[in-house]
């Protein structure tokens, strides 16, 4: 992906190998595409097509250049026809760590990036979710070597990956209300049409999409499973099929994207701010800490974790350049991306994840897709009114903890900050969390101990106990 730290010598990108006529690399510092002799035909006859440059101007498509062969090493040089050099994207995220909203926004990029490359006689042969990426709240479409020249007669060859990773994941929440990001962390390739097929049986087939785009479909593949692409190609030639059948399909499914909503339920979360325990002169000392802490270092990225309504990653962005909000909460999620959308604050990536169960690698090997915390690097992170959460709600020990939070930052020590909150076990939440645990399970758990814990991982530059006394800030840098 386009995020990846790179060395001088090239490194392949573990996710890019089931093309091996198109694949991105890393070389001195710089995302590469490298093309075959095939791939980098039909980049010459789409680069210079009219609405491409558009596109890319706009920021809907990744900016891309082509590298002279005299700037690039011979090892690269002798390996590919053509090369491009692709503009860098803050963080790289996954379609199961978006919310409905970012899910829909992404979709409709993707078709209105393919509407107007067939409108100039440009298809895409690809149509996954995986192809877009975020700056901040902005959808940017990462693919560039899907483009090729369009075909007469040929259908929308990424129809199939955009219902499986776009358009039914969305029906799945707008239709029956269930979380789709489960579904589509368990199956690279996404929600299959006979599963959906099984879950919009009776009445339910009759909502918006689903008997076309559903059942239909999985019909048509069911026929066709024992066919050659060939020869289904040709059958569709025969019946007549055109580019204009396809760009009416692409507008029709715009449409359908356009009509799918979800109402995120009510949530303890989503009203936080008015519903937590601080009080207004510990929630001014705490927006005061972070703010001084966030203003003296001036890090590139920061990680809030258990963000919630995005208050401090919002601080954050006054003085970042980039901030990635991890909340757990679906709706809360859901409710950040919208609100972020509508301020025009474009320095935020909300991300969902749960931060006892963060993402795997998946996919090929177990590293077609990156865990979260191999693609995770952060200047400074926030882990604000979250340790009681991981180290009483979820069991998981301090030291570890501690350690999982340490991982985050640069390794060598010296560089990187942690802004950190622990709540004392005799405040509110705390004792909340600790009523619905067996007495004596977290012996370890005061602030002795988290400091004693702390120091060993970090030197502590600041520290200070919020006006009610049940809770501490501190900020540190790691040891070496």
């Amino acid at each position: 992906m386009i995020s990846e730290s790179t060395t001088s010598t090239p490194r392949d990108e573990p996710g890019s190998f089931r093309d091996p006529d198109n694949r991105i690399f890393y070389a001195d510092g710089a995302v590469l595409r490298g093309l075959g002799p095939q791939a980098a035909r039909d980049w010459a006859a789409v680069r210079d097509s009219a609405f491409l440059a558009p596109l890319m101007a706009a920021g809907k498509v990744v900016a891309t250049e082509t590298v002279e062969p005299g700037d690039l090493p011979a090892v690269v040089a002798d390996r590919w026809t053509t090369v491009l050099r692709h503009e860098r994207v803050p963080f790289v995220s996954y379609p199961y760590e978006w919310s409905f909203a970012q899910l829909r926004d992404a979709a409709r990029l993707h078709l209105e990036v393919l509407e107007a490359a067939l409108a100039d006689g440009v298809t895409m042969t690809d149509g996954s979710a995986y192809n877009l990426q975020w700056r901040g709240v902005d959808p940017v479409f990462i693919d560039v070597g899907s483009f090729q020249p369009a075909a007469a007669g040929e259908p929308w060859a990424g129809y199939r990956q955009f219902c499986q990773t776009m358009l039914y994941p969305l029906m799945l929440q707008a239709h029956l209300g269930l979380d789709f990001q489960p579904l589509l962390r368990a199956r690279i390739d996404g929600i299959e049409s006979g599963q959906m097929r099984r879950l919009f049986r009776g009445a339910r087939r009759w909502r918006a999409g689903v008997f076309k785009h559903i059942h239909l479909h999985d019909a048509m593949q069911t026929r066709h499973a024992s066919a050659s692409t060939g020869s289904v190609r040709a059958e569709i030639r025969d019946a007549g099929f055109s580019t204009e059948l396809v760009r009416a399909t692409v507008r029709a499914v715009a449409k359908l994207v356009d009509r799918l909503d979800w109402a995120p339920p009510g949530s303890h979360w989503v009203d936080y701010q008015q519903t937590c325990t601080y009080s207004d002169a510990d929630r001014t000392a705490k927006t005061a800490f972070v703010d001084a802490e966030l203003a003296a270092h001036r890090p590139g990225t920061v990680f809030d974790l258990g963000a919630n309504d995005g208050t401090y990653s919002r601080i954050a962005a006054a003085h970042a350049e980039q901030v990635v909000a991890v909340e757990s909460d679906p709706a809360v999620v859901d409710h950040l991306y919208r609100r972020l959308r509508a301020d025009g604050q474009r320095r935020i990536l909300p991300i969902l994840m749960d931060l006892a169960d963060p993402s795997p690698g998946g996919g090929w090997a177990g590293d077609e897709r990156t865990s979260f915390t191999a693609r995770a690097q952060a200047d400074t992170v926030l882990a604000l009114a979250v340790i009681h959460h991981l180290a009483i709600g979820r069991n998981v020990p301090l030291p570890r903890v501690l350690d999982w939070l340490t991982g985050l930052l640069p390794a060598g020590g010296g560089t990187g900050q942690m802004i950190i909150e622990f709540v004392h076990p005799d405040d509110p939440m705390a004792r909340q969390l600790l009523a619905n645990k067996p007495a004596g399970l977290f012996p370890d758990y005061h602030r002795a101990e988290f400091e004693r814990l702390l120091a060993e991982r970090y030197e502590i530059t600041r520290r200070e106990e919020l006006p009610s006394g049940s809770r501490t800030l501190y900020a540190g840098v790691p040891r070496g």
